[in-house]
């Protein structure tokens, strides 16, 4: 069981005003934490919506992890003093309402009239170790819980049909049991096992034919959209694509959006301009050389994630080309590395923590009894797509 627990050795600092009373709460500040490092500054333009956590981290120029970990203060995590009170800094300045939980367990959730108050929330996950991302899914999926009085359980099933039955079986059985997140690790169309379709449950980062289960997605088009219009308006008109493996669902939706910008801004669709990678450095690579090896290159180039942004890099640099003067380049997933290349990667945020909220308050919507008459009657659910922000550091310029 993941839960976490509030640290009583913090100071509080105020949030700006912003007219919301909802917002107006107190972040917590380590007490090791120097307090003249946090400096808050007044925010140029403040956001017409309530800021999230991956604003946060845009801001401080530092990953959604991170972020979670300095604002919930994680003893553990490996922080610098400097690094704390950027985000902290960063928090206070967008007004951003660090999530607290006010009451026990046991008054947060309503009572069945036959049973103990529900407050466990099952999180299944095909895989955890071989990608960055749903990990902090998980992050954003236990910290929304734990805000509303819920603790959440993960299984790491590794797509084996027996450890899922028996997974699902144990939450079934446990009388707290809320509900149920049903997550992959790529976006992919799911079988949902029969076991969850008398159990309130969302899917996370799937979705399956019937449209039975309320489902989060990353907006995959949007942000293949977003990337490539921000170098349209920069002033290229000819745009390289190195996407990754091509049957994935990221690739075909990331290549639709950067299609679909070119047709918006009256720009032709040229397929040699497209190359297929593999997500991982030597696929930018190899994809810039034969990019740059055109008889008309292009100017800039968007790569389908930031490991074959790197690979980018590392193309341009051996042929003499420098980022951003000579060719922009921008990347997908702001993974952690993309702040430490040179130059530092411009790049698409992919959600997870945002998603791993916005799949808690879907499920207890769910637990709730909300629109169970739409399941009832065989509608569709919701879907729900999540927007990929854009970060802008360093490797794109107008021409």
């Amino acid at each position: 069981m993941i839960d976490l627990a509030t640290t009583p050795d913090a100071r509080a600092v105020s949030v700006p005003h912003d007219g919301n009373s909802a917002n107006n709460s107190q972040l917590q500040i380590p007490a090791e934490t120097d307090p003249t490092l946090v400096t808050p500054r007044k925010p140029a333009s403040p956001p017409s919506r309530r800021p999230t956590m991956t604003d946060v981290a845009k801001a401080a120029g530092v990953s959604q992890s991170t972020v979670s970990m300095a604002l919930n203060n994680v003893s553990s995590a490996r922080l610098s003093d400097a690094t704390r009170a950027k985000v902290l800094s960063a928090a206070v300045e967008l007004g951003y309402r660090l999530p607290r939980r006010e009451g026990s367990v046991d008054e947060a959730l309503p009572a069945d009239a036959a049973g103990p108050r529900r407050n466990l929330i099952g999180y299944l996950v095909d895989e955890i170790s071989t990608s960055p991302h749903p990990v902090v899914s998980v992050d954003g999926a236990r910290d929304a819980a734990w805000e509303h009085g819920c603790v959440l359980s993960v299984f790491v099933t590794r797509s084996n049909a027996d450890q899922e039955a028996a997974a699902i079986a144990a939450l079934r059985a446990h009388p707290q049991l809320l509900g149920v997140i049903y997550s992959t690790i790529f976006t992919r169309a799911a079988q949902v096992p029969a076991a969850l379709h008398e159990v309130p449950t969302v899917l996370l980062n799937c979705h399956d034919d019937s449209g039975r289960f309320p489902t989060i997605v990353p907006g995959e088009v949007g942000g293949g959209h977003a990337a490539t219009d921000h170098l349209i308006g920069a002033g290229h008109t000819r745009i390289g694509f190195i996407n990754g493996e091509p049957w994935m669902e990221a690739a075909k939706d990331r290549l639709k959006g950067y299609r679909r910008a070119l047709a918006t801004a009256d720009l032709p669709f040229d397929p040699a301009l497209v190359r297929d990678g593999d997500w991982m450095n030597s696929g930018g690579f190899d994809g810039t050389m034969a990019l740059m090896a055109l008889a008309r290159p292009p100017s800039a180039i968007f790569c389908a994630n930031d490991l074959m942004a790197i690979g980018a890099l590392e193309a341009l640099a051996q042929l003499g080309k420098k980022v951003p003067e000579d060719v922009s380049l921008i990347g997908y997933d702001d993974q952690e590395i993309s702040r430490h290349t040179h130059p530092p990667l411009t790049t698409m945020v992919l959600p997870n923590y945002e998603m791993g909220r916005a799949a808690v308050e879907l499920l207890l919507a769910e637990g709730a009894g909300v629109e169970t008459t739409s399941r009832a009657a065989g509608h569709r659910r919701a879907l729900t797509k999540i927007d990929c922000p854009l970060v802008e550091r360093e490797t794109v310029r107008r021409r």
